[in-house]
């Protein structure tokens, strides 16, 4: 007899079916992506709102125009080296999405930014805050109109609720609120301004599921920052740069790789993984962020009816964000 035959063998316990296994550590990792992702957002609003003070204060010295000219070649230069730093990550761009591009390029990064520094020029900052406030709506309506996302009533209650809180933050302010008159013209700018960061915000998503959101934040910054370099070489020229002190400079690195480079990198990888809506519904908090900043920093106290609005305005996020998924929760307990 072979003794090897005789020696009784234990089968090992079978594995777990590696179905369920994949299933779960694909949820356990789209959980910890959602997660991130939502704190890269709020580390957005954070840039975002303090960006208001930081270009407040650089304005003294710079025109706008100049101001965008210094900012975004710098902004430009930050995600090179990001491309740079990362070795395959830009996919060769299509001969029929150059046009694309291009075009988002122009209307994200060029033509909005005329439209916002002209229209902010020729309107009270409580009407351009407001109007401005409008893009997640037309956000969500674009979303809709070309099939992206569907009108969910999650989002829509919640975009409504923090465009509310906006008004309360803007009624509670000593600017006001009125529209018409001479502030005609910059209010039409304004909503302008949102119409074309909404428009930017829908019709880059296909792009950037197709080749990321390096590439594409890397190509339309790229194309708007010829746009706006070109137009504020005027300013740039008849601007003593030598004579500019080493804070403006720091201003102007952080509004160009901060609240430029990172920053839409942060947006872009928010519309390729939440959705142009729900990332739009984050730019709501900006105002709130730039509230506090601005009393910490400028010495601007808020209102009782500020902060009302800025209340309303996180539950608004909250409901865009998180209220679908509260409701499924709910009805399974």
């Amino acid at each position: 007899m072979n003794p090897i035959r005789a020696v009784p063998v234990v089968p090992p316990a079978p594995p777990p079916p590696p179905e369920v296994g994949a299933a779960g550590a694909e949820a356990s990792s789209e959980a910890l992506e959602a997660r991130s992702t939502d704190l890269g957002l709020l580390l957005l609003t954070l840039v975002w709102g303090a960006n208001f003070s930081v270009a407040k204060w650089a304005l003294e010295s710079l025109s706008p125009l100049a101001f965008n000219a210094l900012r975004f070649p710098l902004a430009a230069l930050f995600l090179y080296g990001a491309v740079r730093a990362r070795p395959g990550m830009m996919p060769r761009l299509r001969g029929r999405d150059l046009f694309w591009i291009l075009f988002l390029g122009v209307v994200g990064n060029g033509v909005y930014q005329l439209f916002f520094i002209y229209g902010l020029e020729a309107t009270r900052a409580g009407n351009a805050a407001l109007l401005l406030a409008t893009t997640p709506v037309w956000t969500v309506l674009l979303s809709a109109l070309v099939r992206e996302d569907t009108l969910d009533r999650w989002v829509v209650l919640g975009i409504l609720a923090t465009l509310g809180g906006m008004s309360l933050v803007v009624i509670g302010s000593d600017d006001g609120f009125r529209l018409g008159g001479e502030t005609f013209r910059g209010d039409l700018l304004m909503i302008l301004a949102a119409l074309c960061w909404a428009g930017y915000t829908v019709g880059s998503r296909k792009l950037i599921l197709r080749y990321g959101a390096l590439p594409v934040t890397a190509w339309t910054l790229w194309g708007g920052t010829a746009i706006l370099t070109l137009i504020g070489i005027p300013d740039l020229l008849a601007t003593d740069l030598l004579s500019l002190s080493p804070a403006v400079w720091g201003a102007v690195g952080f509004a160009g790789i901060l609240s430029l480079g990172v920053s839409y990198l942060i947006w872009y990888r928010g519309v390729q993984r939440l959705g142009s809506a729900r990332t739009a519904a984050y730019s709501n908090l900006v105002p709130v962020v730039a509230l506090v900043i601005a009393w910490i920093a400028l010495g601007e106290v808020p209102r009782p009816l500020q902060w009302a609005g800025a209340g309303v305005i996180l539950g608004g996020v909250f409901l865009a964000r998180f209220g679908a998924r509260f409701l499924r929760q709910a009805r399974r307990d």
